[in-house]
């Protein structure tokens, strides 16, 4: 009589768990590594998506942004400007970077002047900061 074999023995189990490891410690890594290279390659191609819709206020309403109002003026319309306004410009998800972090604007000059800076921290949302970590404006292209 033979017994039909059901399963794994544990040599194979321990073989196949040792081939897994190995596949984790040498790939994974080159894996991450590509994974925050295509968000930071991502990250200026949305800034340009916000400055369209920057400009497209800009034309609406006569002046950019101020620092007070930020982009959420692109979302809706600023006090006093409601009959000029013909937003929303943008999604609010598409205010964020490729690592979910808000972009920030900041206003420079005075009201009106097209002066502006678009800023994404990177993906620990922090100033400063080198590799995936590294701040990148509108003003680097």
């Amino acid at each position: 009589m033979s017994r039909k074999r059901k399963g794994f023995t544990l040599i194979e189990l321990i073989v196949v768990i040792f081939i897994l490891s190995l596949l984790a410690v040498f790939v994974a890594p080159k894996m991450f590594r590509q994974l925050g290279q295509a968000r930071k390659d991502l990250v200026i191609p949305r800034m340009k998506l916000v400055e369209d819709a920057i400009e497209r206020f800009a034309i609406n309403c006569g002046r950019y942004p101020d620092s007070s109002e930020g982009l959420g003026a692109l979302l809706a319309a600023p006090d006093g400007l409601e009959e000029k306004w013909r937003g929303p410009y943008l999604k609010r998800k598409q205010l964020l970077d490729p690592w979910g972090n808000p972009f920030v604007y900041e206003a420079a000059g005075e009201v009106g002047s097209g002066s502006y800076v678009l800023v994404s921290y990177g993906a620990d949302g922090e100033p400063g900061g080198e590799g995936d970590n590294e701040d990148i404006t509108n003003e680097q292209e």
